[in-house]
């Protein structure tokens, strides 16, 4: 969809609304938030709905609206749309349930609808509406909380309930615009985010999924979101199951299709949240101060016991708080007492509490430092007492934020520290707040990312039921691309027939039963075997096991065994999962994932990111692991899913790596079924 596409909803000049007690309630407020421009009613019966004179038909309107509240029961809202789209309306709101949600009945009745629209966007179905409150156009059929606003946020949303929630928010959040999307018929989240990124009123985009229907489009969204310093904020809900999963890959029990969302939200600078306190503050945070210009971080408090835990909270994000150059320590020593040390984060103690001068000035000298932001832990008292000696640190921190023009987020220890008047006079001047040390840690690490222009994930096939080639197969089809897999035969299960097949492969070789998944814990498999007799000796131990072995080259020089798997994860892309490969795999869980394409950079980041990362680096006196076999290996298996659509995953494991090769010494593959 264009970006202009949802212009007139986003900008409304014109309303009109179709129905009873739902399109009344959404004109009380749009009245109430000051709706300039013309809004028209529409009833087959009523001489008005919310004050507002009505229309028969949407055929009697006296103009074309531009956006249009649809309230009205499934079958009555199909008549409707077709007669706003043939009218040329700019986008329709549907708020009936009954579609695709429902039943396959449904489902045929939403492509009417879309189809009945024409060039019209419709909003929906089953969705509870949108609210602009740049325009105070609110096609929402129940009461809600926004005030209006010049500049602010947008929310992109597919829970009603949580779009109505979010209204009610006391964050000081401006919010410009919300949408929410429902069953995404026509409009989508893609659609409605790209909207938004392309909106100079919109300070940041906070977007509540339950399921993506075009990952590439919105990679694009993100990217134009990044290229105007917007940032964006993903609240995923629930983990579509695996639906090609079969018991054969390692990965399919510790790799999900929300490991997927997460390199697709890593991909595209889009930070993902887990709660909907989350999803705000760090949104407001965003909005508020970001992007920041690095994630060089002071902190100050009144307490070593803070300060403390700012640091150990710290210690796994991407954030810096680095120690005071000397000057720069002497600097703040000179508005404080001998006896206070000074680290980062800054307990400045009580000394100099309650005095406004003082706490400004040393505040003021530990800002103008090299930081990219600041924060200042602060817990107020109860309502009901004495809260005079507290307000002279905030005000503190807000003149040493404007005087260093550093970017400041005030936070507390526990929410019941940071009150609404305290939050609202921090906003006021300039301040972000957030009510726990977590989510400010969070949020600064979020805000402090570098945008990046997204690179579009390679398109996957849609899920399909699948089954596995085998391995031998698995291992042509890889050699037929010209990846690096062990020179292989395949015979009957005879001790003659397997000592032909070694002296053809050349000692030392491997002997492994064919066709049976995970060998090693059923003793399906001989390594390092040298000679004739030790083959013979292990084809009788594997007696039984299976009609057919497989001799193959043994590659006994491994500097390091790691796991390779590439997956479809429709719609959002090839999920590729590296990590510690051969029999530990599902024990020791070293995984990590990124979606395709993926440059070298950041397959070598993904790979020193593991727990087994430092060995790539050489450790305790090895050398260095070469990456570039792995690197051309995955770039091989790119390739063949990309000229291969029935192809649903690839796993290796283990990928034995040496010094000069990748080696897929165990293959398995999985077919779309009709194909196979």
């Amino acid at each position: 969809m264009r970006s202009d596409r949802l212009a007139r909803l986003l900008d409304p000049q014109s309303l009109a609304f179709i129905g009873g007690a739902a399109a009344e309630r959404a004109i009380e407020q749009s009245i109430r938030m000051g709706f300039e421009g013309p809004m028209w009613a529409v009833h087959p019966t009523r001489h008005e709905v919310g004050g507002i004179p009505t229309v028969a038909t949407v055929d009697d309107l006296p103009g074309v609206p531009d956006a249009v509240f649809v309230g009205v029961n499934r079958g009555a809202a199909l008549e409707a749309i077709r007669a706003l789209g043939a009218l040329g309306a700019g986008v329709a709101v549907c708020h009936a349930s009954g579609f695709a949600e429902f039943d396959d009945a449904g489902g045929d009745l939403q492509r009417e609808l879309v189809h009945g629209a024409g060039s019209m966007a419709v909003v929906g179905p089953n969705c509870y509406g949108t609210i602009s409150m740049t325009t105070g156009a609110v096609l929402w059929p129940d009461q809600q909380g926004l005030d209006r606003c010049e500049r602010g946020v947008g929310f992109v949303t597919q829970s009603g309930n949580i779009a109505v929630n979010l209204t009610m928010q006391r964050r000081s959040l401006a919010v410009a615009q919300l949408i929410n999307v429902g069953n995404q018929a026509d409009v989508t989240i893609e659609d409605a985010m790209t909207a938004l990124a392309a909106d100079p009123r919109i300070t940041g985009i906070g977007l509540h999924i339950e399921a993506l229907t075009d990952a590439r489009a919105f990679a694009a969204a993100a990217s134009l979101a990044n290229e105007r310093g917007i940032p964006v904020v993903a609240l995923k809900t629930g983990s579509s199951a695996q639906g090609a999963a079969i018991a054969a890959s390692h990965t399919s029990s510790m790799v999900g299709s929300d490991d997927a969302y997460d390199a697709l939200f890593d991909r595209c600078c889009v930070r993902r949240v887990r709660s909907v306190p989350e999803f705000l503050d760090t949104l407001h945070v965003g909005a508020m101060i970001g992007p920041l210009s690095g994630n060089r971080i002071v902190s100050l408090s009144c307490s070593g016991g803070e300060a403390s835990l700012v640091a150990d909270r710290a210690e796994s994000l991407d954030l810096d708080f680095a120690p005071f150059a000397p000057e720069h320590r002497a600097r703040i020593a000179a508005t404080l007492n001998d006896f206070v040390a000074i680290s980062n984060p800054f307990d400045y103690h009580t000394f100099i509490w309650g005095d406004r001068d003082r706490l400004t000035a040393c505040f003021t000298e530990t800002l103008a430092g090299p930081h990219d932001a600041a924060m200042l832990v602060v817990d107020f008292p109860r309502s009901d007492l004495d809260a005079t000696s507290w307000w002279p640190t905030l005000e503190a921190f807000a003149a040493a934020s404007s005087t260093t023009r550093t970017p400041g987020v005030v936070t507390s220890s526990m929410a019941e520290g940071l009150p609404i008047e305290v939050r609202r006079w921090a906003n006021d001047h300039g301040l972000a707040t957030v009510a726990d040390i977590d989510t400010t840690l969070r949020a600064l690490e979020a805000t402090s990312r570098s945008p990046t222009a997204a690179r579009l994930p390679l398109p996957a096939p849609p899920p399909a039921a699948t089954v596995s080639i085998g391995e031998a197969a698995a291992k042509r089809l890889l050699a037929g691309t010209g990846l690096d897999v062990p020179n292989t035969q395949v015979v009957a299960a005879l001790p003659s027939a397997a000592v032909l097949a070694a002296d053809a492969v050349g000692y030392p070789v491997t002997v492994k039963i064919a066709g049976l998944d995970h060998k090693s814990d059923s003793a399906g498999v001989h390594l390092d075997l040298r000679n004739a007799d030790e083959v013979r000796a292990a084809v009788e131990q594997l007696d039984g096991l299976g009609p057919e072995l497989l001799v193959e080259e043994f590659i006994g020089d491994s500097r390091l065994e790691v796991l390779v798997n590439l997956r479809a994860e429709y719609p959002l892309g090839w999920l590729l999962t590296l990590g510690a490969g051969g029999v530990h795999t599902e024990l020791d869980r070293d995984t990590v994932s990124l979606l395709l394409a993926a440059t070298d950079d950041e397959i070598d980041a993904a790979l020193r990111s593991l727990r087994i990362g430092p060995r790539f680096d050489g450790f305790r006196g090895a050398p260095p692991i070469a990456t570039v076999a792995l690197r051309s290996l995955i770039a091989g298996l790119s390739e063949l899913v990309s000229t291969n659509r029935h192809i649903r995953e690839i796993e290796l494991n283990p990928v034995i790596i040496t010094d000069e090769r990748a080696v897929a010494v165990d293959a398995i593959i999985l077919r779309e079924e009709d194909h196979a």
